[in-house]
């Protein structure tokens, strides 16, 4: 058990930390099946572009590695043109 107060300081920082790093986690799979789960172009759009600048903003402050945000990026990106465009 920690005995230092800067040991006891760095236990209640990770515990912020990981609280906030778990809901932009959960939040960035919501987001990700809301683009997966849409049929046409029209719906896609608005969700893809709000996915993609969250994959950005949880790289830039590293909650993920910015190699997995581009790979998610291609993913979502990719479903989004398999779509058919709305008439």
């Amino acid at each position: 058990m920690a005995t230092h107060q800067s040991a006891f300081k760095r236990i209640r920082q990770a515990k912020k930390s990981t609280a906030k790093n778990r809901h932009y986690r959960s939040f960035l799979k919501t987001m990700t099946k809301k683009v997966l789960d849409t049929k046409n172009r029209n719906e896609a759009e608005s969700v893809l572009k709000d996915a993609t600048s969250l994959l950005d903003k949880m790289a830039q402050k590293s909650i993920i590695h910015r190699n997995k945000a581009a790979n998610q990026k291609s993913r979502l990106a990719k479903h989004y043109n398999s779509l058919p465009a709305a008439a």
